[in-house]
């Protein structure tokens, strides 16, 4: 995809981080912007100081799956068709195994790969007909990697990336592309909206996060990914960089470094 001029693009978690940035940029880029969070109020800000026109807020509460499918009719009904849709909507942990609710488990299980699921299944058959399209899935180094406190966030994280290759292999017939991004240390909320054990927002800035790739540079990165359809993209730096690598070639190594990794 080498021009995004008119192309409609749903970004979900668009009220903030990689999701706002990301429709700055697009929308900079000439596309017709979807964006999709909880709160009507910040999309409609983000999407008044958008550049272009003919931009769309669709305010859901992604953690609420069953209503997905009606969602989707509804915004398809209004804008025709999806070219890119933008799976970006997560939240992240900061807790032990020991300590976490199941509840926890389960909602970030829901966010993080149930909602990616329903929202690519109910816009899937619009791309197929059309035999056109891009589905694009924002999941995490700790996609590839289990880490300490993260356990919940690194499952559904490997779960959006064999969805997403399975999606790839089924839809090459269909010309649709599926696109994986795993970032490392990002400046975004991430972390003050992560989850603790008991559900409770985590409220504090890790300094990975703080230290981490700025968010203007990973979207640009994304947005290159995109224009050369890159499969899977990896944006990390330093030792997050390396960690999948190590993970795939001596995972002894890897194991033995996540014990005494002091994670906040």
């Amino acid at each position: 995809m080498k021009s995004f001029k008119n192309k409609r693009v749903w970004i979900t978690g668009a009220s903030d981080g990689i999701g706002k940035e990301l429709a700055i940029q697009l929308a900079n880029a000439g596309a017709k912007i979807i964006l999709t969070a909880r709160s009507t109020e910040k999309l409609e800000a983000i999407k008044n100081d958008l550049a272009g026109s003919d931009h769309m807020v669709y305010p859901m509460d992604l953690l609420q799956v069953d209503q997905i499918p009606d969602a989707a009719k509804e915004v398809l009904s209004q804008v025709g068709e999806i070219d890119i849709l933008v799976n970006n909507a997560g939240v992240s942990q900061r807790s032990l195994i020991k300590d976490t609710l199941l509840d926890v488990d389960r909602r970030i299980m829901e966010i993080n790969h149930f909602a990616v699921v329903a929202l690519t299944k109910a816009v899937l058959p619009q791309m197929m007909e059309s035999k056109s399209g891009l589905i694009i899935a924002i999941s995490s180094v700790a996609g590839k990697i289990g880490t300490p406190m993260r356990s919940a966030y690194c499952a559904s994280k490997h779960a959006v990336i064999g969805f997403m290759d399975s999606l790839r292999a089924e839809m090459h017939a269909y010309n649709i592309k599926a696109m994986v991004v795993t970032p490392g240390s990002i400046q975004t909320n991430i972390s003050v909206n992560a989850l603790e054990g008991d559900g409770k927002k985590h409220n504090v800035t890790d300094p990975l996060i703080a230290n981490g790739i700025p968010v203007e540079e990973c979207v640009r990165r994304i947005i290159k990914g995109i224009q050369r359809e890159t499969p899977e993209l990896l944006i990390a730096k330093g030792k997050e960089k390396l960690a999948p690598l190590v993970r795939r070639l001596y995972p002894p190594l890897l194991f033995k470094i996540m014990t005494k990794l002091k994670a906040t």
